[in-house]
């Protein structure tokens, strides 16, 4: 088990983006990382960083390889929000994205149906399902897991999850959105809790936004009740509610305490 943060959550936000790849400073948070006691950065590949992001040279990788080994502080997740950015699944681009994190020792890709990119429709889903079932194979060659995070309910995620039985595919479980859209997360896990292959911890409230650990709507008590029951082992990445800029670390240094001890 390794307990991450989602990259940029190190520093101050970029310009007009809560939420993107730090395109000049990427490389400050592994030494920032390391001090704030994490063991991995969830990498961010979006259309806002996609002509920098050092993941599609080799010698971006490198370098991403050189400040893992240099800091102790694995890259072992990518949070694919260019597909927030282009909500039309891209088969290709998905393709393209496996092989790079393939390349980068990268093991679990999240793919997120939330947002602009949420899905809506039993056709939607038929259609994420159908492009999902071509794609398996090259995330099977590549040693890459597909983690879908999306804000379907528990009744239609589970049926799309049964039509996608492939052991490389699995579930991001967002705490801080299923709280916003009022899940339960009993029910949740009790329809799709062994499919669940990572965790994003952060806290909304209910139909709101992200605010700190314990002061939205999360059911944290069932949701580690939970987490016990299953015997999840996997990975957590915190994904919080910023606070003062400047302060980033001693944040997530209080995160990290928070969460350790729920657990």
């Amino acid at each position: 088990m390794r307990i991450g943060i989602m990259q940029g959550r190190l520093l101050p936000p970029e310009p007009e983006h809560f939420q993107a790849f730090p395109r000049t400073r990427w490389q400050q948070e592994f030494a920032l990382a390391a001090a704030a006691g994490l063991d991995s950065i969830e990498w961010i590949y979006d259309l806002y960083g996609e002509d920098v992001n050092p993941i599609a040279t080799a010698e971006g990788i490198q370098s991403m390889q050189r400040l893992e080994a240099e800091h102790n502080v694995a890259v072992a997740s990518l949070c694919a929000d260019y597909f927030i950015d282009r909500p039309t699944l891209d088969e290709g681009k998905l393709v393209w994205l496996l092989k790079r994190c393939h390349l980068a020792g990268i093991s679990r890709l999240v793919l997120p149906f939330v947002d602009a990119s949420r899905i809506e429709t039993p056709t939607q889903a038929e259609s994420v399902t159908a492009k999902l079932r071509e794609v398996l194979p090259e995330a099977a060659r590549n040693e890459v897991e597909i983690h879908l995070e999306t804000s379907l309910s528990p009744e239609a995620f589970v049926v799309m999850l049964d039509a996608l039985p492939h052991p490389l595919l699995k579930v991001n479980y967002d705490s801080g959105n299923s709280a916003s859209l009022g899940y339960s997360p009993t029910e949740e896990f009790a329809a799709y809790g062994k499919r669940v292959g990572s965790i994003h911890i952060k806290d909304r409230r209910r139909n709101g936004s992200t605010v700190p650990l314990g002061s939205g709507s999360a059911n944290f008590s069932a949701l580690f009740e939970a987490l016990k029951q299953f015997g999840y082992s996997d990975d957590f990445v915190l994904q919080v509610a910023r606070e003062t800029p400047g302060e980033e670390v001693s944040l997530a240094q209080r995160n990290l305490a928070w969460l350790r001890s729920r657990l």
